[in-house]
């Protein structure tokens, strides 16, 4: 359904607020709330990234699937989740139904990463959070039997960002190699490198549709360490020389998304670089949708786009 007048007005009144991190933390934390969370089947742990533990907690699908994989020899497909919310907001508990949901959907395990928070530590703190996790269970030290060629990464928004950077990173030291990653409505760029303008999604779509260009910049801020990091491509990928042998990638934008175009550049050059890159822009959606229940058909949509993209790989799930 398109975007009306008195819809465009409601998200405008939403859009013009400043923003403040004390009152957006409070609000994420409503989301901790869920009466359906003594029903999720989870685990908690912690993995050791130098000298901070790192909480995670594994989501399962339902039993019979759980069986079913350890039917097939004891391997355990798995989903690394890394939350979205501006480096700055949200955590595994506030991504509970969301986590909950994608296991259900995709009837794969799912490890959610509770990396620590900006700007009480800063890049590049979150993302070192989230490499040590991902290499302990590509490193096969998980209690699950995991094979890492199984193994795809997932993040929404900051999230995605840091999963763009992970799978980068891992390149980069060869220290394990990432097969698969699908990136949801990516923040990949940034306006403060030296000769960074902003993208046209920006400017059409960075006032009035909640998430404001304001928000992305002060997001960035907060985040960044270092004037030195905006042209650091672990902290905005975009700004890396080289895009080869990276993870066959899906990316999903949002048509009224500021950071829709970024997304959609970053699939172009993955692509040109030679990987194998799925692109689509889900029509009519916001920035954040995502986290939405499964009852919207946006919801709904991208959980089949990405069992498309799993299902189309080397192995049967």
């Amino acid at each position: 359904m398109a975007i009306n007048k008195v819809m465009r007005a409601a998200l405008k009144a939403l859009s013009d607020t400043e923003l403040d991190l004390k009152s957006s933390r409070k609000f994420a934390s409503l989301k901790e709330l869920d009466l359906m969370k003594p029903f999720y089947k989870t685990i908690d742990d912690k993995i050791m990234n130098d000298h901070h533990e790192v909480p995670i907690r594994i989501y399962f699908p339902e039993e019979e699937m759980i069986i079913h994989h350890g039917e097939q020899g004891g391997i355990c497909p798995l989903i690394l989740f890394i939350h979205g919310g501006g480096w700055t907001t949200e955590s595994v508990e506030t991504y509970n139904r969301v986590c909950h949901y994608m296991a259900k959907h995709t009837r794969l395990a799912v490890v959610s990463i509770d990396y620590r928070l900006a700007p009480e530590n800063r890049f590049p703190i979150p993302l070192q959070d989230c490499y040590a996790v991902i290499k302990h269970i590509f490193s096969k030290q998980f209690f699950l039997n995991v094979d890492p060629d199984q193994i795809v990464l997932i993040g929404d928004s900051a999230g995605a960002n840091l999963v763009a950077a992970v799978s980068m990173m891992a390149r980069d030291t060869g220290e394990f190699s990432v097969k698969r990653q699908i990136l949801i409505y990516p923040c990949v760029y940034n306006e403060y490198a030296p000769g960074n303008c902003p993208t046209k999604s920006m400017i059409e779509n960075g006032t009035e549709y909640i998430l404001t260009r304001k928000d992305v910049q002060e997001y960035l801020k907060m985040y960044k360490n270092t004037e030195e990091d905006y042209k650091n491509p672990y902290f905005s990928p975009l700004m890396a020389d080289d895009f080869s042998n990276l993870p066959e990638t899906l990316v999903i934008t949002a048509e009224y998304d500021p950071l829709r175009d970024e997304g959609e550049e970053y699939a172009r050059r993955l692509k040109a670089a030679g990987n194998k890159v799925k692109a689509y822009r889900m029509q009519d959606a916001l920035h954040g949708y995502f986290a939405l229940s499964t009852k919207y058909v946006l919801v709904r949509e991208t959980y089949e786009l990405i069992n498309q993209f799993l299902e189309n790989g080397e192995y049967d799930v």
